[in-house]
């Protein structure tokens, strides 16, 4: 599927779902991310590598696919600003903002505040985009349609 088709404009997804396909993805992430912790021990190494699977995960999956794992289970998409795939450099861009949680100490308080005003640009938006999107040129994630 290289674009979403239909003969009106895609629906944008509203944020709740956005943070349940979120979730599924953190839920893959935390497995993955605990086995790279057993296998590498706790350290800056696994930081490093972590944050950089994570970054990945969610910026080629978007990419490759237009979804995540959670966004294909809940039926989101992600599109361009012309309405097919994201390109690499936009999914890059959109995800930039997870790797402010890597930061040592204040990580989880920056990414906390990055989540509070993302989720307030989604739901002032009429498109539901955030500034994420916005920062990557355009994207949105819209919800399918059953049938």
């Amino acid at each position: 599927m290289t674009a979403v088709s239909s003969a009106h404009s895609p629906t944008p997804a509203e944020f709740p779902v956005r943070l349940l396909a979120r979730g599924l993805d953190v839920l893959v992430l935390a497995a993955v991310d605990i086995g790279l912790g057993q296998v590498m021990g706790y350290g800056f190494d696994w930081l490093l590598v972590g944050s950089t699977f994570v970054f990945l995960y969610f910026s080629l999956l978007d990419t490759w696919a237009g979804a995540t794992v959670g966004k294909l289970a809940l039926g989101l998409r992600v599109l361009g600003p012309d309405g097919g795939r994201p390109t690499l450099r936009q999914s890059l861009r959109r995800e930039a903002f997870t790797l402010i949680g890597s930061i040592p100490l204040v990580g989880p308080l920056l990414a906390l505040a990055a989540w509070v005003v993302i989720a307030r640009t989604i739901r002032s938006s009429p498109l539901r985009q955030g500034n994420h999107d916005a920062f990557a040129g355009g994207t949105r994630v819209v919800q399918l349609q059953a049938g």
